[in-house]
C-alpha cells in the first residue's frame, strides 16, 4: 500500500537512504534503511527497531555514533519505506531474519555489531546464535530469551487496531497514550515520535506506517504462558549487553539475572524511569550503548 510521508521531521542530511531487494516464499519484496556515517568504514553499526516502529526511532543515536561507525538501520518489512509482504503470515521470525542476512552480504563486510529494541534485539539474538555469525557484538533493548504472556496481551491490544487520524495532534495523543512506557520525553520528541511513524493518505487523513496485517501471524501464535527461547540464548557467544527498562512487563529482572548467568554472560543495565522500551534517544542512555560498544 503507498501513502504519502509527511514531511520529513527533522532528518538529518547525514542520513543516506538506500533500498535492498529481498525474498519470501511469496515474492519479492524491498527493503529501504538509512545509511550514517563514513560508507567505507568497515566498522559497521546494524540498529533494529520495535514491532511497530521505524528506523527513524534511531536518528540520536546514529547521529552520536556516526563518528565511529558506518550506522545502518533498516525499515523491516511492512513498515516505514520498506513494502508490504503479500501474505502476512510472513511476518514473523524466519522472514525478517533472512531479510537481515541480506542486508549484512549488501554491506559487504565480514562482521556487524548489532543494537535491536524489542523485536530488534530478538532478530539479533536469533543472528548471533547461527554458527558462522556476523555479529560480533550484540545490543538488546529491553527483550529476552523469556517475553511475558502480560506484554504480549499488551501489544496485541493495540498492534494493527490503530484508528485513522485528522491532524498529526489527535496521532501524538494515541502515540503518547499506546508508547507511554517509554518514559518521559520532552514535546518535541513526542512530536517527533510520532511524525516518523505517519503516512498521510490520499484524502488527507493520517495513519500509521505500517501494515495492519502484520498483527495476523503475532496474535495468531499468543502463547498460553510466557514465550521461552532459551536455547537460542544459550548459543550466543559474543560479548552482550542487555538494557532493561526498570519498569518492563516485558524482559522480568529474573530472566535479566539468568542472562548474565547462561550463553554469552550478558552485561546488564537497568534504565531507571522507563517501561518498554527505552528510546536511546537521550544523552545517558546512548552513553551507555557507546561505552560497551567502542570498549
Amino acid at each position: 500500500m503507498k501513502a504519502d510521508r509527511l514531511a520529513e521531521p527533522g532528518v538529518k542530511a547525514a542520513a543516506r537512504q538506500r533500498f535492498l531487494r529481498c525474498a519470501s516464499p511469496r515474492g519479492l519484496h524491498r527493503v529501504s534503511y538509512l545509511e550514517w556515517g563514513d560508507p567505507d568504514n568497515e566498522l559497521v553499526l546494524v540498529c533494529v527497531h520495535g514491532l511497530t516502529r521505524c528506523a527513524r526511532d534511531f536518528d540520536a543515536l546514529a547521529e552520536a555514533l556516526s563518528g565511529n561507525y558506518r550506522v545502518i538501520c533498516p525499515d523491516v518489512a511492512g513498515r516505514g519505506d520498506s513494502e508490504w509482504l503479500s501474505d502476512p503470515m510472513l511476518y514473523q521470525l524466519p522472514q525478517y531474519l533472512g531479510d537481515m542476512v541480506a542486508l549484512v552480504a549488501r554491506l559487504g563486510v565480514e562482521n556487524v555489531d548489532w543494537l535491536g529494541t524489542s523485536m530488534g534485539g530478538l532478530i539479533g539474538m536469533a543472528l548471533a546464535a547461527q554458527a558462522g555469525t556476523p555479529v560480533r557484538k550484540l545490543v538488546i533493548n529491553d527483550a529476552g530469551p523469556v517475553i511475558t504472556r502480560v506484554s504480549l496481551e499488551r501489544i496485541a491490544s493495540y498492534v494493527g487496531k490503530a484508528p485513522g487520524f485528522p491532524d498529526v495532534a489527535a496521532a501524538e495523543t494515541y502515540i503518547r497514550t499506546i508508547n507511554a512506557p517509554f518514559g518521559p520525553h520532552t514535546d518535541a520528541e513526542w512530536r517527533f515520535l510520532t511524525e516518523v511513524v505517519l503516512r498521510k493518505n490520499a484524502d488527507g487523513s493520517l495513519r500509521l506506517h505500517y501494515d495492519p496485517g502484520l498483527a495476523e501471524p503475532f496474535r495468531a501464535s499468543l502463547p498460553q504462558k510466557d514465550l521461552e527461547l532459551w536455547p537460542l540464548w544459550d548459543a550466543i557467544r559474543c560479548p552482550t549487553l542487555v538494557l532493561r527498562g526498570a519498569h518492563s512487563d516485558l524482559l522480568t529482572k529474573e530472566t535479566c539475572a539468568q542472562m548474565t548467568q547462561r550463553g554469552p554472560k550478558a552485561k546488564v543495565v537497568e534504565i531507571p524511569g522507563v517501561g518498554h522500551a527505552p528510546t536511546l534517544m537521550h544523552e545517558d542512555q546512548i552513553r551507555i550503548v557507546r561505552d560497551f560498544l567502542l570498549q
